[in-house]
């Protein structure tokens, strides 16, 4: 069962305008100098359900916010990728005009080559899950952080290899194409 490690009712650093952030419990990227480190383990927080959902994460959207922004910890990682995906679907059901960021050490064309089985618990070719969220969100925050890539001036990541990724735009073109900043 996935975990939520906390949740911020109001950032404007993990996106554009003022959003609800959640974070995933669990990563293996283990990226050096992460500044989330404490969410590597998969064992920290609370179980992610839709009572979860309902009770802690839906009242807190108000009209002044712009949406949900899902990081980590690593929320596309297998353990974490169902309740991902229902947290996309439940969220964009009950605010479909708000924005949903979401932030992966994964690279785009990766996950988009991937599949995953419920039945094995592993990745095969192409992946429902990660399609059906990848056609519900809205902008997409790639790519490890990498400590001698890191700058401090970079808007909505840390380091200069991670991209900032227009989801949409992407798929209708089938090519990577970068958020406006």
């Amino acid at each position: 069962m996935s975990k939520i490690a906390k949740v911020k009712p109001y950032t404007i650093e993990n996106g554009d305008g003022i959003r609800v952030s959640i974070f995933f419990s669990g990563c293996e990227h283990y990226c050096k100098n992460c500044f989330n480190s404490e969410l590597w383990d998969f064992n920290i927080g609370e179980t992610f359900s839709r009572e979860y959902y309902e009770n802690k994460i839906k009242p807190l959207i108000k009209d002044y916010i712009n949406g949900l922004t899902i990081l980590g910890g690593e929320p596309l990682h297998h353990k974490n990728l169902f309740a991902t995906y229902r947290l996309v679907k439940w969220f964009k059901n009950d605010f479909p005009d708000k924005t949903i960021w979401i932030y992966t050490g994964y690279d785009f064309e990766y996950l988009l080559s991937l599949q995953y089985s419920l039945e094995t618990s592993k990745f095969i070719r192409p992946d429902c899950f990660i399609k059906t969220i990848f056609y519900t969100i809205d902008v997409l925050v790639d790519g490890k952080f990498i400590e001698e890539k890191k700058q401090l001036r970079l808007a909505y990541r840390g380091s200069t290899n991670q991209r900032i990724i227009d989801v949409q735009k992407s798929l209708r073109e089938n090519n990577v194409i970068l958020y406006k900043e």
